[in-house]
Protein backbone atom coordinates (compact mmCIF):
# COMPACT_ATOMS: atom_id res chain seq x y z
CA UNK A 1 0.00 0.00 0.00
CA UNK A 2 2.76 2.46 0.68
CA UNK A 3 4.50 2.17 -2.58
CA UNK A 4 0.89 2.45 -4.01
CA UNK A 5 0.64 6.08 -2.43
CA UNK A 6 2.74 8.07 -5.58
CA UNK A 7 3.05 5.11 -7.42
CA UNK A 8 -0.11 4.82 -8.91
CA UNK A 9 -1.26 5.62 -12.28
CA UNK A 10 -2.34 8.59 -10.21
CA UNK A 11 -2.90 13.38 -13.19
CA UNK A 12 0.68 17.99 -19.73
CA UNK A 13 0.54 21.43 -20.03
CA UNK A 14 -0.89 22.72 -23.17
CA UNK A 15 -4.86 21.63 -23.70
CA UNK A 16 -5.70 19.71 -26.50
CA UNK A 17 -8.92 18.78 -28.24
CA UNK A 18 -10.74 16.39 -25.98
CA UNK A 19 -13.68 14.39 -27.35
CA UNK A 20 -16.88 13.87 -25.74
CA UNK A 21 -16.78 16.82 -23.24
CA UNK A 22 -18.30 19.43 -21.40
CA UNK A 23 -17.40 22.40 -22.43
CA UNK A 24 -18.22 24.06 -19.37
CA UNK A 25 -16.12 21.55 -17.63
CA UNK A 26 -13.58 22.75 -19.90
CA UNK A 27 -13.88 26.11 -18.95
CA UNK A 28 -13.03 25.70 -15.44
CA UNK A 29 -10.25 23.09 -15.86
CA UNK A 30 -8.70 25.37 -18.50
CA UNK A 31 -8.83 28.19 -15.87
CA UNK A 32 -7.45 26.30 -13.18
CA UNK A 33 -4.70 24.64 -15.75
CA UNK A 34 -3.75 28.43 -15.96
CA UNK A 35 -3.69 29.36 -12.42
CA UNK A 36 -1.34 26.45 -11.60
CA UNK A 37 0.88 27.32 -14.89
CA UNK A 38 1.65 30.63 -13.49
CA UNK A 39 3.41 28.63 -10.14
CA UNK A 40 7.12 27.94 -10.35
CA UNK A 41 7.25 26.39 -6.39
CA UNK A 42 4.41 24.93 -4.61
CA UNK A 43 4.18 23.42 -1.16
CA UNK A 44 1.78 22.09 0.11
CA UNK A 45 0.27 19.94 3.17
CA UNK A 46 -1.81 16.95 2.00
CA UNK A 47 -4.00 14.10 3.17
CA UNK A 48 -4.41 10.59 1.75
CA UNK A 49 -7.72 8.47 2.24
CA UNK A 50 -7.31 5.27 0.88
CA UNK A 51 -10.89 3.08 1.33
CA UNK A 52 -10.54 -0.64 -0.14
CA UNK A 53 -12.88 -2.94 -1.62
CA UNK A 54 -14.19 -3.96 1.76
CA UNK A 55 -14.56 -0.45 3.21
CA UNK A 56 -11.55 -0.52 5.03
CA UNK A 57 -9.62 2.47 5.78
CA UNK A 58 -6.58 3.74 5.83
CA UNK A 59 -5.10 7.34 6.08
CA UNK A 60 -2.14 9.36 6.39
CA UNK A 61 -0.94 12.72 6.29
CA UNK A 62 2.30 14.68 4.65
CA UNK A 63 3.38 17.06 2.81
CA UNK A 64 5.14 18.02 -0.80
CA UNK A 65 6.98 20.60 -2.25
CA UNK A 66 7.61 20.93 -5.92
CA UNK A 67 10.05 22.94 -8.18
CA UNK A 68 8.52 23.38 -11.43
CA UNK A 69 11.11 24.77 -13.86
CA UNK A 70 13.40 21.87 -13.09
CA UNK A 71 10.47 19.23 -12.53
CA UNK A 72 11.58 18.30 -9.12
CA UNK A 73 10.05 17.34 -5.91
CA UNK A 74 10.09 15.92 -2.64
CA UNK A 75 7.07 14.41 -0.41
CA UNK A 76 7.43 13.35 2.38
CA UNK A 77 4.90 11.18 4.64
CA UNK A 78 5.16 9.05 7.85
CA UNK A 79 6.21 5.61 6.04
CA UNK A 80 7.76 6.45 2.80
CA UNK A 81 9.41 9.24 1.14
CA UNK A 82 9.72 10.47 -2.46
CA UNK A 83 12.88 12.52 -3.44
CA UNK A 84 13.19 13.46 -7.83
CA UNK A 85 16.24 15.79 -8.82
CA UNK A 86 14.26 16.01 -11.74
CA UNK A 87 15.91 12.67 -13.72
CA UNK A 88 16.10 10.17 -10.79
CA UNK A 89 13.63 9.50 -8.17
CA UNK A 90 14.71 8.12 -5.30
CA UNK A 91 11.43 5.57 -3.24
CA UNK A 92 12.30 5.63 0.24
CA UNK A 93 9.98 2.66 2.12
CA UNK A 94 11.12 3.43 5.68
CA UNK A 95 9.73 -0.01 7.54
CA UNK A 96 11.13 -2.01 5.62
CA UNK A 97 14.30 -0.22 4.91
CA UNK A 98 14.55 0.31 1.45
CA UNK A 99 15.19 2.59 -1.07
CA UNK A 100 14.35 1.83 -4.86
CA UNK A 101 15.65 4.23 -7.35
CA UNK A 102 14.16 5.05 -11.05
CA UNK A 103 14.23 7.34 -13.84
CA UNK A 104 11.78 10.26 -13.76
CA UNK A 105 8.41 9.47 -15.63
CA UNK A 106 7.57 12.30 -17.73
CA UNK A 107 4.19 10.80 -18.89
CA UNK A 108 1.17 12.71 -19.45
CA UNK A 109 -0.75 9.93 -19.61
CA UNK A 110 -0.32 8.75 -15.92
CA UNK A 111 -1.28 10.61 -12.59
CA UNK A 112 2.15 11.47 -10.39
CA UNK A 113 3.95 13.97 -8.86
CA UNK A 114 4.80 15.54 -11.58
CA UNK A 115 1.59 16.87 -12.92
CA UNK A 116 -0.44 16.18 -9.91
CA UNK A 117 -1.71 20.27 -10.70
CA UNK A 118 -2.53 19.21 -14.04
CA UNK A 119 -3.06 15.77 -15.19
CA UNK A 120 -6.36 16.34 -16.37
CA UNK A 121 -4.96 18.55 -19.44
CA UNK A 122 -4.73 15.11 -21.94
CA UNK A 123 -6.54 11.95 -22.27
CA UNK A 124 -9.45 12.18 -20.66
CA UNK A 125 -13.27 12.92 -21.26
CA UNK A 126 -15.23 15.39 -18.87
CA UNK A 127 -18.58 16.54 -17.36
CA UNK A 128 -19.29 19.07 -14.91
CA UNK A 129 -21.58 17.63 -12.02
CA UNK A 130 -23.35 19.35 -9.41
CA UNK A 131 -21.40 21.47 -6.87
CA UNK A 132 -20.97 19.71 -3.49
CA UNK A 133 -19.90 21.84 -0.02
CA UNK A 134 -16.66 21.22 1.42
CA UNK A 135 -15.02 22.58 4.52
CA UNK A 136 -11.90 24.55 3.71
CA UNK A 137 -9.81 25.92 6.55
CA UNK A 138 -13.02 25.94 8.67
CA UNK A 139 -15.16 27.26 6.70
CA UNK A 140 -17.66 25.87 4.17
CA UNK A 141 -18.17 26.63 0.80
CA UNK A 142 -19.68 25.43 -2.73
CA UNK A 143 -16.96 23.55 -5.02
CA UNK A 144 -17.28 23.07 -8.67
CA UNK A 145 -17.38 18.96 -9.22
CA UNK A 146 -15.83 17.28 -12.55
CA UNK A 147 -15.55 13.86 -13.28
CA UNK A 148 -12.99 12.12 -15.39
CA UNK A 149 -12.68 9.01 -17.70
CA UNK A 150 -9.91 7.83 -19.01
CA UNK A 151 -10.13 7.82 -22.60
CA UNK A 152 -7.39 4.68 -22.02
CA UNK A 153 -9.33 1.74 -21.17
CA UNK A 154 -6.28 0.03 -20.36
CA UNK A 155 -5.60 2.12 -16.93
CA UNK A 156 -5.99 0.45 -13.96
CA UNK A 157 -8.73 3.38 -12.89
CA UNK A 158 -12.32 3.99 -14.66
CA UNK A 159 -13.05 7.49 -12.95
CA UNK A 160 -11.66 10.31 -11.00
CA UNK A 161 -12.93 13.37 -9.05
CA UNK A 162 -11.95 16.42 -8.92
CA UNK A 163 -13.15 19.30 -6.75
CA UNK A 164 -12.22 22.47 -7.17
CA UNK A 165 -12.69 25.46 -4.58
CA UNK A 166 -13.35 29.20 -5.20
CA UNK A 167 -10.06 30.39 -5.03
CA UNK A 168 -9.56 27.92 -8.64
CA UNK A 169 -7.59 25.76 -6.35
CA UNK A 170 -7.89 22.06 -6.32
CA UNK A 171 -9.45 20.91 -3.21
CA UNK A 172 -9.40 17.05 -3.70
CA UNK A 173 -8.68 14.77 -6.51
CA UNK A 174 -10.36 10.84 -5.62
CA UNK A 175 -9.48 8.41 -7.86
CA UNK A 176 -11.91 5.32 -8.02
CA UNK A 177 -9.94 1.97 -9.63
CA UNK A 178 -11.04 -0.88 -11.11
CA UNK A 179 -10.66 -3.40 -7.87
CA UNK A 180 -13.30 -0.93 -5.84
CA UNK A 181 -10.30 0.91 -4.17
CA UNK A 182 -10.66 4.38 -3.90
CA UNK A 183 -7.75 7.42 -2.94
CA UNK A 184 -8.72 10.39 -1.96
CA UNK A 185 -6.17 12.88 -2.22
CA UNK A 186 -6.79 16.33 -0.21
CA UNK A 187 -5.09 19.71 -0.44
CA UNK A 188 -5.09 21.14 2.81
CA UNK A 189 -2.61 23.83 2.43
CA UNK A 190 -0.85 25.97 -0.39
CA UNK A 191 2.12 28.28 -0.35
CA UNK A 192 3.00 29.20 -3.87
CA UNK A 193 6.65 30.59 -4.46
CA UNK A 194 8.86 29.86 -1.56
CA UNK A 195 12.27 29.37 -2.33
CA UNK A 196 13.67 25.87 -1.68
CA UNK A 197 17.02 24.41 -0.86
CA UNK A 198 18.11 22.50 -3.63
CA UNK A 199 19.26 19.93 -1.47
CA UNK A 200 15.87 18.90 -0.48
CA UNK A 201 15.39 17.32 -4.15
CA UNK A 202 18.58 15.30 -3.59
CA UNK A 203 19.34 12.05 -1.86
CA UNK A 204 21.81 11.83 0.92
CA UNK A 205 22.20 8.34 1.31
CA UNK A 206 24.34 9.13 5.00
CA UNK A 207 20.29 10.01 6.00
CA UNK A 208 19.86 6.56 5.11
CA UNK A 209 22.24 4.05 6.33
CA UNK A 210 21.18 0.19 6.81
CA UNK A 211 18.28 0.81 3.76
CA UNK A 212 18.75 -1.44 0.87
CA UNK A 213 19.30 0.55 -1.95
CA UNK A 214 17.63 -1.04 -5.27
CA UNK A 215 18.87 0.75 -8.64
CA UNK A 216 16.23 0.19 -11.29
CA UNK A 217 17.73 2.51 -13.63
Amino acid sequence: MKKLLFSIAFVGTTVLSFAQTDAAAKKILNDVSKKYSAYKTIQSDFSLNIQDSDKKTHSTKGVMYFNKPKNQYAISLTEQEVISDGKSVWNVSKDIKEVQISENENNSNTIGPNNLFNFYQKGYKYVLMPDEKITRQGNSEMAKVIELSPEDTKTNYFKIKLRINKNNHIQDVTIFDKSSNKYTYTINTLFLGKRFDSKMFTFNKDKYKGFEIVDLR
